[in-house]
């Protein structure tokens, strides 16, 4: 059974996000695990009182955070009722980024899925801080944002963004193969390069390795001059071949680093119009631990 956790706001931006992983597995048993972190202000002076109206104020903020799942799990019950999805609620007083890793390690997660939005309102910008904070510390499962306001489609048509100069692993590409089964999708191998030069060596290697790894995938490799940014690259490229998913690894020196760091300049075109896939880098632990899990579900589709 897989595994997902659903950091929740209770905003729209986050039922999106619910709503999309609820389709994405609809045929799928899974266990969801929605999650709502809550970090009451402390008061900053002895005349504030620690009290509203005859209530200590981290009750009524616990109190609200564990309404609010209720509230969440009603609503997905009335509005799919899918025999084959559990939920499971956590109400936790803690960091967002801490405790979505400590429910990834309690519970051996899956796979994360969260709603993006533009940080302080602005929703040209990249993606929401929240969501960055999630990725960037998430190293042991993947990470699937979900823009605002985005309309489920089965993702048949899936990118994977890569500079080929990293060697990847089944484990690792194992999320993005099992989708690609899952939906009969086909990859987009796409490559942004700054000038167009022919692959070196190592380059050559890896893409031999990465095509291997997808033998079981219809896929076909795109090469595509660098235009501003690789986020507005990647984005240009999305939208003309329609693309439904997007789909990258997450180490140092990659092109989902590349865009976290990219100046705001840069950013304002790439809108996060479709779901963003970002796979951690596993270490060779993680890659034991979870490879019969991989190997198993590539497997059965």
């Amino acid at each position: 059974m897989k595994r997902i956790l659903i950091p929740t706001d209770f905003s729209q931006n986050a039922w999106n996000a619910i709503q999309y992983a609820l389709n994405l597995f609809k045929h799928q048993e899974c266990t969801f695990y929605l999650l709502n972190t809550y970090t009451p202000a402390i008061p900053s002076s002895r005349f504030m009182a620690p009290m509203v109206d005859g209530v200590r104020i981290e009750d009524a903020v616990r109190s609200n955070s564990e309404n609010g799942l209720k509230r969440t799990i009603e609503q997905i019950r009335a509005t799919f009722n899918n025999e084959k999805h559990r939920f499971e609620t956590i109400s936790s007083f803690n960091l967002l980024v801490d405790e979505v890793n400590d429910v990834v390690d309690t519970y051996s997660i899956d796979l994360i899925v969260a709603g993006t939005k533009g940080a302080s309102g602005m929703d040209e910008v990249f993606m929401g801080s929240n969501t960055v904070r999630i990725i960037k510390s998430t190293k042991k499962c993947p990470v699937l944002a979900i823009p605002k306001c985005f309309a489920f489609s089965a993702p048949s048509e899936m990118a994977f963004a890569t500079d080929f100069n990293r060697f990847y692993t089944a484990s690792e590409l194992a999320p993005l193969i099992e989708l690609a089964h899952a939906f009969k999708a086909t990859v987009r191998i796409v490559h942004v390069q700054y000038e167009i030069k022919a692959l070196t060596e190592l380059q050559q290697f890896n893409l031999n390795m990465l095509r291997k790894y997808l033998d079981s995938v219809e896929h076909y490799v795109h090469t595509v001059s660098e235009l501003n940014s690789v986020s507005h690259t990647l984005e240009i490229f999305s939208q003309e071949l329609d693309i439904h998913l997007l789909a990258m690894l997450n180490y140092q020196h990659s092109y989902m680093e590349r865009m976290t760091r990219e100046p705001i300049v840069k950013r304002t075109a790439f809108h996060t119009q479709i779901p963003l896939l970002v796979i951690p880098e596993l270490g060779m632990e993680s890659v034991s631990k979870r490879s019969e899990q991989n190997q198993e579900n590539l497997v059965s589709n």
